[in-house]
């Protein structure tokens, strides 16, 4: 783990910059504040067994102040005037845990005064920084063709060197299935597993016809048509993952086996498939249009054809994915109870036959990925920028934290259309 450089203590009284703060933020957090505080000017406060939050600059405050919550935060730290001392994933769960254990407060009309004379005196009110670079702002109607594509533009066309250098060599951008006879599987192998699972399920056997809806960089169809003799059609939204995968087609010799489109899926112009698979493409149809795309993939398939839906989920607490993925990870993205997922499906005439829960190997999948990202946080910093490498910092950090902690799951839904000939 690539540590944070500290910047040196000051034993110069409480006069400084954290001494300042720090009774403003116990008092939102019922007199226990969940962080340590050290400031641009050295000074330290708070309690001493708490994560340390290092503010570089007032902009950081300034960010917060600007958007108080998860975006303010976020923005100060991808561009670094926030920073956390050593393991952020272990930081963010001792905060949470001391948020639930002690809960937060609204200051009274009194400690809101203190508050801003406070912020005032630090220097955190004024013109707010400018916003990071990489935080997207979606035009046009909500999942237009043309909207869908800008979002899907924004995480997966960063560039195809981000992803190899951040993924396995299957280039599977989704969560790996490690089965309970090898405990000591790599990613790589992991991921393998979990392609083999989703060939078994959907039934695949030589000559199938398959549809992989939302391909990624092509795990899924290459290894049905190399392992299972399918006959592929993949189709995605990413410029950037088209022309990879058309470069592993031909690099495989796979032409006469397998094609793929940039194509938005309410636009596939074939049907009678014997197989569609959606792996963690779902989360980015939006809550309105789901109803629409189940029906669509019922109509996608023939008459006994099988459908293998892996997808994110969230509590009906906490619908959507969030303000800082959806600025900077998944525009628009939308993710739901599973419940309401296959009620869906049913709903759209789809017969739902299993759900396999992956949301304990998605921590796995999770935290692989953030090691990688750390082994190797220099070449990611010189290929794409310290801005971007922050951000996959802290979406992989609070991400194996959310599955860890059960906001978030995923499952893998299997589904068929029924056939109205055969013999019940």
């Amino acid at each position: 783990m690539t540590q944070v450089t500290t910047i040196p203590t000051t034993t110069g009284g409480p006069r400084g910059v954290a001494h300042f703060l720090a009774p403003v933020i116990a008092g939102f957090f019922n007199g226990h504040p969940p962080v340590r505080l050290r400031a641009w000017d050295g000074s330290e406060a708070g309690p001493r067994d708490a994560p340390v939050v290092i503010l570089r600059h007032r902009d950081a405050l300034r960010h917060v102040v600007a958007r108080p919550g998860e975006l303010g935060l976020a923005r100060a730290y991808v561009t670094g005037v926030l920073d956390v001392e050593g393991d952020l994933t272990d930081a963010l769960r001792r905060v949470g845990a001391g948020v639930r254990r002690h809960g937060t407060s609204s200051l009274a009309p009194r400690e809101w005064v203190r508050a801003a004379r406070v912020l005032l005196a630090v220097g955190a009110v004024g013109t707010p920084p400018p916003v990071p670079r990489g935080e997207s702002r979606p035009r046009g109607p909500l999942h237009s063709r043309e909207r869908d594509a800008a979002a899907i533009s924004h995480h997966y066309d960063a560039g195809n060197g981000i992803y190899s250098l951040l993924l396995d060599e299957t280039m599977a951008y989704s969560c790996a299935y490690w089965p309970e006879d090898d405990p000591v599987a790599t990613l790589a192998d992991a991921q393998r597993a979990k392609l083999d699972l989703v060939c078994r399920e959907l039934g695949l056997g030589e000559g199938s016809r398959l549809l992989d809806v939302g391909c990624g960089w092509g795990s899924l169809t290459l290894h049905a048509a190399r392992a299972y003799g399918a006959r592929v059609t993949a189709v995605t939204l990413s410029a950037a993952q088209r022309d990879h995968v058309a470069a592993r087609i031909r690099e495989e010799g796979l032409t006469d086996r397998v094609e793929v489109e940039l194509r938005h899926y309410r636009d596939i112009d074939r049907a009678g498939f014997d197989a569609v698979a959606t792996i963690e493409m779902g989360e980015h149809v939006g809550r309105d249009e789901y109803a629409p795309f189940a029906r669509r993939l019922w109509s996608l398939l023939r008459p006994g054809g099988r459908l293998l839906v892996q997808q994110m989920s969230r509590g009906s607490d906490h619908p959507g994915g969030g303000p800082f993925i959806e600025r900077y990870i998944a525009p628009d993205m939308h993710m739901r109870p599973l419940g309401e997922t296959v009620t869906l499906l049913e709903d759209a005439g789809l017969e739902v036959t299993g759900v396999r829960s992956l949301r304990r190997h998605y921590v796995r999948t999770a935290r692989a990925w953030a090691a990688e990202l750390e082994r190797r946080y220099d070449d990611l910093v010189g290929l794409a920028g310290e801005e971007t490498a922050r951000v996959w910092r802290l979406y992989l950090a609070g991400g194996a934290l959310a599955f860890e902690e059960g906001r978030m799951g995923v499952h893998q839904i299997a589904a068929r259309r029924p056939d109205p000939e055969e013999i019940p």
